[in-house]
């Protein structure tokens, strides 16, 4: 087969085994500045990435024989989409490979949160021996919101059975709500939840969704998790909330900080006010956007995208 794949990002090593097997002929360029992949992109009928730089309009104008871009993970923000569907390139994701490690980091931020985990294991290795202060929430009972009832969002609820919760989702598609989890406005899940956990991409209209004024929509003081994407979140006005006590506690996998490639949190010396907050809030707890970063994940990632390769070139 003449197919040739650029992998301008390392992956799990199935994914090039496989696909050589396959036939496909695999190139590799890890280091490469964003000018000099495409300096090459046409001569590569596929290309394979993780987050590595963004393919805008001027990369897909230099892919003149580009058939499919491939990207490691569940979105596609950090491609032009609706531009390279003009050019009939088809778009592959794998959101199938790490909606579980989601659904589980998700739910262990829940727990951990709930029950004063880190700030007690902290507090004992200094010392300290604090029983009341440290008396924890049970998650049973509780009404649980999900925000994006996609891949991610629906494996979260189907999670949570077995915890005695009542699961609301929200979602801009129609009838998506199933035995986990009932379909409803999204003034009524503000109206009734108690834990937010969102599971949306960043898009136009998600970016600095959760705001003081959708924060402040709620009925109840809540708790928040954001497993999804950074900018999805104001910070600033998620601090002020935390201050109020309007939210009761955030964990946060992701950050409005964060670069593209989300391998970097900053590239400047200075640390905003509400990320400072954030670090010193013992009601808040952070993880370094490794929700869907798990071993396993790792390697069924590489798998669904293998599997989607072969079924567009293996009817």
């Amino acid at each position: 087969m003449d197919i040739k794949i650029l992998h301008i990002d390392s992956n799990n090593p199935i994914l090039m085994q496989q696909l050589q097997e396959l036939g496909f002929q695999n190139h590799e360029d890890f280091t490469s500045s964003k000018e000099a992949i495409e300096a090459k992109i046409q001569d590569y009928h596929g290309i394979v990435i993780r987050s590595r730089f963004k393919i805008d309009k001027t990369f897909l104008d230099k892919a003149t024989n580009l058939q499919f871009i491939a990207r490691v993970g569940a979105g596609l923000e950090s491609i032009d989409c609706d531009y390279a569907l003009t050019k009939n390139i088809r778009l592959i994701a794998a959101p199938e490979g790490n909606r579980n490690a989601v659904a589980e980091h998700t739910l262990g931020m829940i727990l951990s949160l709930f029950n004063n985990l880190n700030r007690a294991d902290r507090e004992i290795r200094s010392g300290h021996w604090n029983r009341e202060s440290n008396r924890g929430h049970e998650l049973d009972g509780k009404i649980v919101g999900v925000i994006g009832y996609g891949n991610m969002g629906k494996w979260f609820a189907k999670r949570l059975r077995g915890f005695n919760v009542e699961v609301l989702c929200y979602d801009i598609q129609e009838n998506v709500g199933d035995a986990n989890a009932k379909q409803v406005s999204l003034a009524e899940l503000q109206q009734k939840a108690d834990v937010l956990s969102l599971h949306i991409p960043w898009t136009p209209e998600t970016d600095k969704m959760v705001n003081e004024t959708y924060i402040n929509a709620f009925a109840k003081p809540f708790w928040i998790f954001n497993t999804s994407r950074g900018k999805n979140i104001v910070t600033a006005d998620l601090v002020a909330a935390l201050q109020s006590g309007k939210v009761l506690g955030a964990g946060l996998d992701v950050l409005e900080y964060e670069k593209l490639s989300f391998e970097t949190l900053f590239q400047d010396k200075t640390t905003p006010e509400a990320f400072q907050y954030l670090l010193e809030a013992d009601n808040v707890l952070l993880s370094p956007h490794v929700a869907g970063w798990t071993f396993e994940s790792h390697e069924r990632l590489a798998q669904v995208i293998v599997d989607k390769i072969k079924k567009l070139y293996f009817k």
